[in-house]
């Protein structure tokens, strides 16, 4: 997640300040930038350029400067507010699929504020369909039926999931275990339904969830067992609340390709890995890759983990957990638009 933080006045200024220290040892945050004043003038490119924006000013300057922006849930930003004080988070947009609650309690957390969240699904201890894509990281093709199956699962209505029999969603089962939110569903099998997608359904209506591809990305020095790579990956993961039957490939660059620590983790998880030729490496540019003059004196390439994870996932794919080293391992998360 790319989060901008906008204060207003000095004190505001300084839980910023605060704030980006602690959010920076966050992996799965990749990126914090401060802004200051000018509110007019920074909020239209804030809205589009972050993930999540917080914003430390009174709420009324917030909405009037947001409210000519907002279009849709699906993309709209996270949108927190922020007391002076630093007393309260507000989760003031895009709650499930944006992900500000979940921003908002963790900001809560490392500030000692008090979260305020006031979607309905929430509030009532019940699962949100787009809370569950959302941690899961789904698409929804058709979120429009949103409002209907939150409305059904407030309710206390059984809703189905649909799938393949032959695709492994051991990662929906986990999620549901361990969910402290209520939801009531059964399963359906049906050999029709695409291996990616989750379709769920209610009377007439139906919402599929189709799977975003989920990349790890890994380095290591040469020789490196598969338990210490295993054991940096399980931790990235574990991070990102992320089973590892979620994860669709591993990568590397091409140098790593007999690397056999990669190779066994490949097959000990049975996920395959991808590695990608150095002359894409060479070529890869992004703004939220950490460059590593070390990696280019050897190789030419300025990364491994990172570059080799966004390139596998795929056109416009980002960054869900930057590299983190691991005892000689690297390891980074990229997810699929």
């Amino acid at each position: 997640m790319k989060i901008a933080i906008i204060s207003v006045s000095n004190k505001g200024q300084e839980v910023a300040i605060n704030l980006k220290e602690k959010l920076d040892g966050d992996s799965t945050i990749i990126k914090v930038d401060l802004y200051h004043k000018n509110v007019k003038h920074h909020f239209p490119v804030l809205f589009y350029e972050y993930d999540a924006v917080i914003a430390i000013m009174a709420s009324g300057i917030l909405i009037r400067s947001i409210a000519p922006l907002i279009e849709s849930k699906v993309t709209d930003p996270a949108v927190l507010n922020i007391d002076d004080n630093a007393n309260f988070v507000i989760s003031t947009l895009s709650g499930h699929l944006g992900g500000a609650n979940k921003l908002t309690n963790k900001v809560a957390k490392l500030i000692d504020a008090t979260p305020v969240i006031t979607t309905s699904t929430d509030v009532n201890k019940k699962l949100g369909i787009d809370v569950l894509a959302n941690d899961l990281y789904l698409s929804i093709d058709n979120p429009k039926e949103i409002l209907f199956f939150n409305k059904s699962i407030l309710n206390g209505k059984q809703i189905t999931f649909a799938i393949n029999p032959n695709k492994n969603v051991d990662y929906l089962l986990e999620y549901l275990d361990n969910v402290t939110l209520e939801i009531d569903v059964s399963f359906s099998y049906l050999e029709d339904i695409n291996t990616d997608e989750i379709h769920v359904l209610l009377d007439d209506h139906k919402i599929i969830l189709k799977e975003r591809r989920i990349v790890a990305g890994i380095g290591c020095r040469r020789g490196k067992e598969c338990s210490k790579i295993y054991d940096g990956l399980m931790d990235s993961i574990n991070k990102l609340n992320i089973s590892k039957s979620r994860i669709n490939m591993l990568s590397s660059a091409e140098i790593k390709k007999d690397e056999q620590g990669i190779l066994e983790l490949s097959e000990k998880l049975d996920i395959p890995v991808n590695f990608v030729e150095l002359e894409k490496l060479k070529l890869f540019e992004s703004n939220d890759i950490k460059k590593s003059e070390f990696v280019y004196s050897k190789f030419g390439i300025y990364g491994v983990c990172e570059p080799s994870a966004l390139i596998t996932a795929g056109f416009d794919s980002k960054l869900i957990y930057k590299k983190t080293s691991y005892d000689g391992v690297t390891i980074s998360v990229a997810i699929s638009k």
